[in-house]
């Protein structure tokens, strides 16, 4: 840290931005803390970013350094990014330097060197700067326009991480601490914020599934991890695998298991009960990019209940508000916060009046943070959460989150993966869409099943009105589905305006998913599945 903080006190200032396109790899940590440590401001995307989504993100807080490597490793292979870095470089003007992490430098067009060589060898700095001091920039996911760039603060960031980490989560001086995650995602910034609490923590980079799916469980003996970090996908993607975490470890150090990114089903905790051989803690969280923490976890003195997060985070005055804006408890509702909580963002990079940032969360509720997300909050403690309240699904005035839809739907045998949008407006009952991933020959049959267990579990109005069989799913490079985009598509949105390419993976299914919206636009669509 100190040798690179070396080399960038020639280039950066405090204040200025240090950026990184890299991979979960420590030169990316010892670069957020060397930034960190002189002032200047953070921010990372993970390669497999294209290059417009980079430039959306970069170019707002035009950096003066990249931290940057030319490849990565996925699947088992090198993929090859220096086109893309070079189309980076070119598009960010206020670069002075990128310092080249692995491999050979291509040609770049701006001084470049190697970060293995990069400066003299020197005791770490530590400026002391205000506490409202920005410490990095993240970016809202960027599939409705231009990403977001969220301004984070130092004393907010360290005081938040602290009371999650070491008070909620049991993460102290000597834990193993480990999530599975991208630098492009918060939980990246979540999982260094470790260090913050002694703790040592666990990167692992590529695939989730390479090369497969109990890849990431076996991890958990070879280097002792104690809190094991996923997204509610790959665990529910184990489930359908069959993947039985119990015949590849002993799980001996194992304490928490960590599970984010998506409503985790009750029949994903029954399966983490019934596989990790070890008692464990299950730990459902619900936050955000925002605010790079969670409003809803755990904590020690809270039981794990089937199918809900345990309690709210401390200090943080959750509610749930109904359409007239007051407070219900046992019934859904936005889920809204009505006091601080440190992380909140100090504002957005390049809104000095400050309307973009109200207009994201206290245009509804003044004074009151609307988050986007349907819950329910129980008198004991507990909470659901439903879904973006964005793309809610309204049947005949029955309002629902995607989450009770897809635990139908995934429990179904052959259902692999779902997506599923509503296109109801204001003025207009529309259909229910739904997009199916199957491992199945007779997909008839399996529409059938989903048809049967929707009408006895939810009700005949949540019978898809259309099925499409999909290869695979669009999603955010994060792994979460793109279902306001896809609602965007069949309201008439342009593909070009409701997500960058650059900035999801499945873009061709994305693609296909536009076609049909455009079909089913012009009434060229019969009914049923196909």
């Amino acid at each position: 840290m100190g040798r690179l903080q070396d080399g960038l006190r020639a280039v950066v200032e405090e204040g200025d931005r240090v950026a990184a396109y890299l991979p979960n790899v420590p030169e990316a940590v010892v670069g957020l803390n060397a930034a960190a440590g002189l002032g200047a401001i953070w921010s990372c995307c993970s390669p497999e970013f294209g290059s417009g989504a980079v430039i959306d993100r970069f170019a707002q807080i035009e950096p003066k350094v990249l931290l940057a490597a030319a490849s990565y490793r996925y699947n088992g292979r090198t993929v090859d990014r220096s086109q893309e870095l070079a189309a980076i470089v070119a598009g960010l003007p206020s670069l002075e330097l990128v310092v080249m992490v692995g491999g050979e430098a291509p040609e770049l067009g701006v001084s470049t060197v190697s970060f293995d060589s990069f400066g003299e060898e020197a005791g770490p700095v530590f400026r002391r700067v205000p506490f409202n001091h920005p410490l990095w920039v993240l970016y809202s996911s960027g599939t409705t326009g231009i990403p977001k760039a969220i301004v984070h603060s130092h004393g907010g960031i360290v005081l938040e991480h602290k009371k999650v980490l070491e008070l909620q989560g049991g993460i102290t001086t000597g834990s193993r601490f480990f999530w599975y995650t991208s630098t492009g995602w918060m939980m990246w910034n979540f999982l260094v914020g470790g260090l913050l609490v002694g703790a040592s923590i666990v990167l692992a980079d590529g695939a989730a599934g390479w090369p497969d799916l109990s890849r990431l469980w076996r991890l958990i003996d070879e280097v002792g991890i104690e809190y094991f970090g996923v997204s509610a996908p790959f665990l529910q993607a184990c489930q359908a695998a069959g993947v039985r975490p119990e015949e590849h470890m002993t799980a001996a150090t194992l304490k928490m298991i960590g599970s984010t990114g998506a409503p985790l089903t009750a029949s994903g905790f029954r399966w983490v009960y019934d596989h990790v051989p070890a008692k464990v803690q299950l730990v459902s969280t619900s936050g955000g990019t925002d605010v790079c923490t969670a409003f809803l976890g755990s904590s020690p003195l809270h039981p794990t209940y089937l199918g809900r997060i345990s309690t709210a985070s401390l200090g943080v005055e959750i509610k749930a508000y109904n359409e007239a804006g007051s407070s219900v408890t046992g019934e859904m509702g936005e889920l809204v916060i009505e006091g601080p909580i440190p992380s909140m963002p100090v504002g957005f990079w390049g809104d000095p009046d400050r309307s973009r940032y109200h207009a994201a969360y206290f245009d509804r509720y003044p004074g009151v943070w609307r988050h986007g997300d349907w819950v329910t909050l129980y008198e004991d403690g507990t909470a659901v959460i439903y879904g973006r309240s964005d793309s809610t699904l309204n049947r005949g005035g029955v309002r629902m989150g995607t989450a009770d839809f897809y635990a139908v739907v995934e429990a179904v045998p052959g259902v692999v993966d779902a997506l599923v949008v509503d296109t109801s407006s204001v003025e207009t009952a529309g259909e229910l869409i739904l997009f199916l991933v199957a491992e199945t020959d007779d997909f008839e049959g399996l529409v059938a099943s989903i048809r049967a267990a929707l009408r006895a579990s939810l009700s005949p109005r949540h019978v898809p009105d259309r099925i499409f069989r999909l290869s695979s799913l669009p999603k955010t490079l994060n792994g979460k589905k793109l279902e306001v985009p896809v609602r965007r598509l069949f309201l008439g949105a342009e593909l070009a305006v409701v997500a960058s390419t650059g900035s999801i993976q499945g873009a061709k299914e994305l693609e296909e998913i536009a076609a049909l919206a455009m079909r089913w636009r012009a009434g060229e669509l019969g009914t049923g599945a196909r």
